[in-house]
């Protein structure tokens, strides 16, 4: 994570303050957070999880500073919305990638920074986080959370196989080419190329060339993760 992005200072400027607090008086999240508040940005979000027992799912969590993020593929701030970690209509999400990092926290009592990359109901999604613990000699009863939005891609309606005159094409888009410099490449008409695009815009519910790169993007990524997973 650079030094100078806006994310960094919010982060810095947050565990300053954790490390004013003393770890023999129990202290509230809102020392930690209080005076970045108005340093957040419109794709940053702030979480306290409040810790009871040991099990995870009955953990709470609420926003202190929704996220001014807004797309039409999710709507994030609804999904978020403070509830139990065990309420949360994604587990899937939580289980992995969520709960064991809020467990490594709580363990080891120091913050974690990390960029995460992983699935929100079916949608890919990568962002920068902290989670701050209490400092506290026992167990910590809060952990702050605060992510910085990365990307969000949606997944194809439907997973197809490209013949070889559209993976040239998928190629050559991935590489910032124009339809028309794609026809001089791949010696065929112009007209040819726009069909082709429209053809798979229409095959994976793209609604536009630019959608239709990202969502090629997130499809080809997720089967690099997939084959790296054996």
């Amino acid at each position: 994570m650079a030094k100078d992005t806006p994310f960094s200072a919010v982060t810095r400027k947050m565990i300053d303050n954790w490390l004013q607090t003393d770890p023999k008086t129990p202290s509230t999240p809102d020392f930690v957070y209080r005076d970045i508040l108005d340093m957040l940005s419109i794709k940053m979000r702030l979480t306290v999880f409040s810790i009871y027992g040991d099990d995870p799912k009955r953990w709470h969590m609420k926003a202190i500073r929704h996220s001014g993020f807004t797309s039409r593929i999710l709507n994030i701030n609804g999904i978020f919305a403070d509830t139990y970690i065990g309420d949360f209509k994604d587990q899937t999400y939580m289980e992995e990638a969520v709960i064991p990092r809020l467990l490594q926290v709580l363990e080891s009592q120091q913050p974690s920074m990390e960029l995460v990359k992983t699935k929100l109901f079916g949608v890919s999604l990568g962002y920068d986080r902290i989670l701050i613990p209490q400092r506290n000699v026992e167990r910590p009863r809060w952990i702050i959370s605060s992510s910085y939005a990365q990307f969000l891609v949606s997944q194809p309606k439907r997973q197809e196989k490209l013949d070889i005159a559209d993976e040239a094409i998928v190629q050559l888009l991935f590489e910032g080419a124009s339809a028309k410099e794609m026809a001089v490449t791949l010696d065929v008409s112009h007209r040819t190329i726009e069909h082709r695009l429209e053809k798979m815009k229409e095959r994976y519910g793209a609604r536009n060339t630019v959608h239709l790169v990202a969502m090629l993007m997130a499809n080809h990524l997720e089967r690099v993760a997939d084959s790296n997973r054996f």
